[in-house]
Formats: structure tokens, C-alpha cells, sequence
């Protein structure tokens, strides 16, 4: 069958008994029209004769093309598509579209703040009373500890030695680890800690941290605080609570930190996971070479 028949049997399919939605059928059709002209010009007239080089011949044209590896990857998924189709109705023996891989999407690099960025960030004056206590004890432990945000507001009273400078927390797939807190963020702890004894109806909560009710701090909570701070201290859009967590990693290895060190304090099950956070230093080692090299 010549594949510009298969292709449109394919798409009818779609259309009239897998109900796509106009976007996606528009998509598709897209992609199989360049496939398609492809397979033409490189006179490949029967879907029998389409094999994996032919395939990746077409994907190597769609890269050289300037398509983003986000694309190729939806390219290569409409072609998966059609080629099971295909088997299913018999129009070829073979799916020649099964060892096709997806292209690696690129990881987003995180953009930690800079020590002074932080200094200035943990420096901003609060009023004196349980909320801003609480408010700066939050940036603290996220910045000392390098925690994710779930892992904050997941943390219990039993769980926290403030004299051993330690918090137990639950990590993903509840796995546990201990996190250690350093001098300042000891000190925060205790005094959010005796605001809150001493204010009405929030002693009882089994939660480190609590709102004005006394019940756990949400996530969502935790994200509004530290989005407000960063307004109030002059870093509006530069990040989340999570922001935290990648300046801990990225000034512990800039400070001469090993990876394996960084990976057992950032709870990382893969050690593929932490190693983003070598290319943030490498990045700001450049950089900072850049800037300063007369000849760079």
C-alpha cells in the first residue's frame, strides 16, 4: 500500500472511531504529511519497504531542520502510532518503528541564589511575634537543611533534636534521613518554637510548623511565604521553596563538597539526580571566568 493511503486510513481511524480531538488530528497529520513527502522524494512508494534506517533518516531531516527535541519526540511518537496501526491491519509484517527512541530531554538547570542573595534574603526584619518567627524558622531550615518542601511541612515535633542540631525527615517514597541544621537555623527554631508555646491553642500540634490555627502548614502555604520574602527582600521571581534546596546543594559544592556527601544530604536515590547540580557550578565557574578574564 503506498503510504500516503495508510496515512490517511490511519487518520480516518482516528477521526471516526478513536474520536481525536481536532488539535491532535491537525498534529498528526502535520507530521505524517512531511513524513510522507519524505518517504517520496526518497521514492518509497509501499509501507513494506519502510525500515528503521529509512526511519531514522526522516528523524535525522526533522533534527537537521532545527526541530526541538521535544518535537522529534512527538514526531516519533505519531510514527509509533501509525506503525502499530499498520501491524494491527496487517499492512505490514513488521513494525519497523520499535526501536525508535525518544531524544533525551534537555534538564532544566535550576537557578540557585547567590550566597548574598540568601544573606539578604534570611536578613529581613520581621515583626516580633509568632507568625514572623515561624516565617523566618521556614527559610532557615529549607536553606540549612536543603529540604523539599513536603519534607518540611511533613516534620514532627518528635522528630526535631534542636541540641543535636538534627530533623528526621520522610523523603520521597517515605524513606528516611536525618538533616542537619546549622547555627543560625538552631536558633530560629527555638525562638518560632517559644512564640509558639506561648501562644493559645498551638502547642498541642504534633506539626513543626503551624498556621494561626494550629493545624499543619500546607505546601501551598510555605510556597506564598517564601514567594512573599523574596518579593520583600528584592528577589521577586527568582524562585520557590524549592529554590532553596538547589542554593544548599549548589553552595555546598561550590564550597569543595563531594557529590556522594551532597547526594546522602539531599536524599537523592540516583546519583544521576544530584549530578544536575555539578553542570549549575560548572555554569557559574564559567561564568565568573568569563567576567573576570580580560581575554575571555
Amino acid at each position: 500500500m503506498h503510504p500516503d493511503e495508510a496515512v490517511d486510513g490511519f487518520l480516518a481511524t482516528g477521526r471516526n472511531v478513536r474520536r481525536w480531538s481536532p488539535h491532535t488530528l491537525e498534529a498528526y497529520g502535520a507530521d505524517l504529511a512531511r513524513f510522507c513527502a519524505f518517504l517520496d522524494r526518497e521514492k518509497v512508494r509501499d509501507v513494506g519497504r519502510i525500515d528503521a534506517a529509512v526511519l531514522r533518516t526522516f528523524l535525522a531531516a526533522e533534527s537537521d531542520r532545527g526541530l526541538a527535541p521535544t518535537s522529534v519526540a512527538r514526531v516519533i511518537a505519531t510514527i509509533r502510532s501509525l506503525f502499530r496501526w499498520m501491524l494491527k491491519e496487517r499492512l505490514v509484517a513488521v513494525n519497523a518503528a520499535s526501536s525508535l527512541r525518544s531524544p533525551r530531554k534537555r534538564r532544566h538547570l535550576p537557578e540557585p541564589l547567590t550566597r548574598a542573595e540568601m544573606e539578604q534574603l534570611l536578613s529581613l526584619e520581621r515583626a516580633d511575634g509568632m507568625l514572623g518567627a515561624r516565617d523566618a524558622a521556614i527559610l532557615e531550615v529549607l536553606y540549612s537543611a536543603g529540604l523539599r518542601v513536603s519534607e518540611l511541612v511533613g516534620a514532627n515535633a518528635a522528630d526535631l533534636d534542636i541540641d543535636g542540631g538534627v530533623l528526621r525527615v520522610r523523603g520521597k517514597g517515605k524513606k528516611e534521613r536525618l538533616a542537619f541544621l546549622g547555627g543560625p537555623a538552631r536558633v530560629s527554631l527555638e525562638r518560632y518554637l517559644a512564640r509558639r508555646a506561648t501562644t493559645p491553642g498551638l502547642a498541642a500540634s504534633e506539626a513543626v510548623f503551624v498556621n494561626n490555627r494550629g493545624g499543619r502548614l500546607t505546601a501551598r502555604s510555605v510556597e506564598r511565604i517564601v514567594g512573599r520574602d523574596l518579593t520583600k527582600a528584592g528577589l521577586a521571581g527568582r524562585g520557590s521553596p524549592h529554590t532553596l534546596r538547589h542554593s544548599f546543594a549548589t553552595h555546598l559544592l561550590d564550597a569543595g563538597a563531594d557529590l556522594r556527601t551532597v547526594q546522602e544530604l539531599l536524599g537523592h536515590a540516583d546519583p544521576a539526580t544530584t549530578q544536575i547540580y555539578t553542570h549549575v557550578t560548572s555554569r557559574l565557574i564559567r561564568d565568573a571566568y568569563k567576567k573576570a578574564h580580560p581575554r575571555a
